[in-house]
């Protein structure tokens, strides 16, 4: 392969469009209600922030993309249904709107790449010599794998800079783990994509301080979410093929290990999957002691090291070895964040098992207060209380 200076040069528009959108968009976000408001639940950072870090990516990634020109039918088609999941985002970061507005938003996301470029999940790999392909089942299988990486990141953006870093972890992944053979279209579109997170990052880590401070907000988590998907599938269901099917949940390991746990431990329990708690890895590391941001460089690192042990393992023993190997991790690290919950619920008791023990043996337990409910480790299973929204800054 030879170096193309346009993908460095669209990088470099990326990123800069990206850095003077932000800069836009941060007086606009204020005006219009388009504002994070911290609550006694899940919601614990300290002050008003904007939720425009999404969008002044979209506009980032749109500038770099039409210089880089990577249009074909897919990535056409891609494009334009990320502008309708953002529009769709930003209206659910103003209005709460139902869920069935963003799950229908999405299915017919995924519809019109599909229809429009042919492109789905067919095969998974080879075996042993033997292609494993889907048939009419990489349909609903793609739908369920782009919905679910999509929510997965939009679920895992709990903590300043973790949506992002990971992004720019899997698309690193994509970018050392692809064959680079024929045409580079794809590879550029990736690559614009980590560029146009930089200055989000910046803003987010607190590189500008409070005034500059902004969230990726639905929109932002949603559309790195659905891309990535995207992007994953159009390289290894490609001809010529220029990722392993088999390397590809390896560059998106931590979200798609902590979207299944946090599941399976709500289903166990007799809750919604999509009931939210502070069950997610970041929150277990920090209230077991760790501060957010050593947290956040525990996970980037636990998730730059999957791709290079995924690519290593199939390598030397083969796809169906490497198979083996993420489903084991996956079973490794819930049993890890099993022993984390129970370690926090033995130091931090829930209000009920608290009056249990308070009540003492033989005795009936006493239900604990609603006001108690709100103040203490049960908050977030109730609705936080609704905040008045307000334009001005924080004081």
């Amino acid at each position: 392969m030879t170096f193309d200076p346009r993908i460095l040069e669209s990088c470099a528009i990326a990123t800069g469009v990206s850095a003077v959108s932000l800069m836009a968009l941060l007086p606009l976000g204020r005006r219009l209600g388009l504002v994070d408001y911290p609550d006694q639940g899940r919601k614990r950072h300290a002050f008003d922030t904007p939720l425009v870090g999404g969008l002044a990516i979209a506009i980032g990634m749109l500038a770099g993309w039409w210089h880089a020109d990577v249009f074909t039918p897919f990535e056409d088609a891609v494009i334009w249904t990320t502008l309708m999941l953002v529009v769709v985002g930003v209206a659910d970061d103003l209005l709460d709107l139902r869920v069935w507005v963003r799950v229908v938003t999405e299915l017919a996301a995924i519809a019109i790449v599909v229809i429009s470029s042919g492109v789905y999940i067919r095969s998974l790999g080879m075996v042993h010599g033997h292609e494993l392909t889907l048939g009419w089942l990489g349909i609903p299988f793609t739908v369920v794998a782009v919905i679910g990486l999509l929510n997965a990141f939009n679920l895992i953006d709990g903590i300043d800079g973790l949506a992002g870093c990971l992004a720019l972890v899997a698309a690193g992944g994509i970018e050392l783990l692809g064959r680079h053979t024929g045409s580079n279209l794809q590879f550029a579109a990736v690559a614009v994509i980590a560029a146009a997170l930089v200055p989000y990052l910046a803003a987010n880590l607190g590189l500008f301080g409070r005034v500059g401070k902004v969230f990726l907000g639905d929109a932002g988590s949603v559309m790195l979410g659905y891309l990535l998907a995207w992007s994953l599938i159009g390289m290894s269901q490609g001809q010529p093929r220029q990722l392993s099917p088999g390397l590809v949940l390896w560059c998106v390991a931590l979200p798609v290990f902590d979207t299944l746990t946090v599941m399976f431990r709500r289903l166990h329990r007799g809750e919604s999957p999509f009931t939210a708690d502070r069950g997610h890895i970041h929150h277990l590391l920090m209230d077991a002691g760790l501060k957010p941001r050593d947290t956040l460089i525990c996970l980037v690192a636990f998730a730059a090291i999957m791709p290079v042990l995924g690519h290593v393992i199939h390598q030397l023993a083969g796809a169906l070895a490497n198979a083996v190997a993420f489903v084991v991790l996956l079973a490794m690290y819930a049993l890890f964040t099993a022993c984390l919950g129970r370690r926090r619920e033995m130091e931090q008791p829930s209000p009920r098992m608290a009056s249990r023990v308070l009540a003492g043996p033989g005795m009936p337990a006493r239900p604990p207060s609603r006001m108690r409910q709100r103040s203490g480790e049960g908050a977030q299973h109730d609705a936080p209380p609704r905040v008045q929204r307000s334009t001005d800054l924080p004081t």
